[in-house]
């Protein structure tokens, strides 16, 4: 989910600037070392950006200040881990906010943080769970990608909800409020991306089989194949 240009109170987008920040830069550094140690895997790099952007492109109306779509970022994390994907998600929500008007400078760090860091890492979480549980590794990346864009939906509730918190019941009533609407939108759009990675994933699988498993995304991990 995307928030808006300028819909942020100023105080909020310097502060999500600054969560941001150094996770993007760390970012940064992985994607350079894993280009620079495995040159081959520059293409499944760009792979994963372009994936991120194209369905993160995919823009549906929700409720004011935001728009609910699919994230993409799942994919990229179960490939490269979550740090890469806090740098990509960086330069394609910033190619976005330039040439589509979606999302913004302004609410930028807020926007990453919620689909280039917290969606990243608890993506990650479900697939490394369905790795240690030993599920069809099917399971893992649909798990990955759903979850990935369910957790974005979820901080970016909370994000809206600590800017304009209900008069009544405070930041957690505007966050059941939030989430109350993102989730007519965001849940159906969150099982679609998971088998929509699922079937790029057997794909590149057949394409990319050396490279993924010396990413360690097959053959270290003790998953079963579909």
């Amino acid at each position: 989910m995307h928030i808006a240009e300028g819909f942020l109170p100023v105080a909020h987008c310097v502060a999500w600037y600054a969560v941001s920040t150094p996770f993007i830069v760390h970012g940064a550094r992985a994607v350079v070392k894993q280009a620079k140690e495995h040159p081959e895997s520059r293409l499944l790099l760009a792979a994963a950006g372009a994936f991120t952007f194209v369905l993160s492109s995919i823009k549906l109306p929700s409720v004011t200040g935001s728009s609910s779509h699919p994230t993409g970022t799942g994919l990229g994390a179960v490939l490269f881990r979550p740090p890469v994907m806090a740098f990509l998600s960086t330069i394609v929500l910033v190619f976005q906010a330039l040439l589509l008007a979606h999302g913004g400078i302004t609410t930028l760090g807020a926007n990453v943080f919620s689909m280039g860091i917290a969606g990243p890492w608890v993506g990650y979480a479900f697939w490394t769970l369905s790795n240690k549980l030993k599920l069809n590794r099917n399971v893992g990346v649909f798990l990955a990608l759903a979850f990935a864009d369910l957790s974005t939906y979820v901080v970016t509730s909370f994000q809206l909800a600590l800017a304009f918190p209900d008069p009544v019941s405070g930041i957690f009533g505007s966050v059941a409020k939030f989430m109350g609407i993102f989730a007519i939108s965001q849940v159906p759009l969150a099982i679609a991306e998971g088998i929509l990675g699922v079937l790029v994933f057997r794909l590149l699988t057949d394409v990319a089989r050396p490279e993924l498993e010396r990413l360690g995304v097959l053959g270290s991990l003790a998953v079963k194949e579909a």
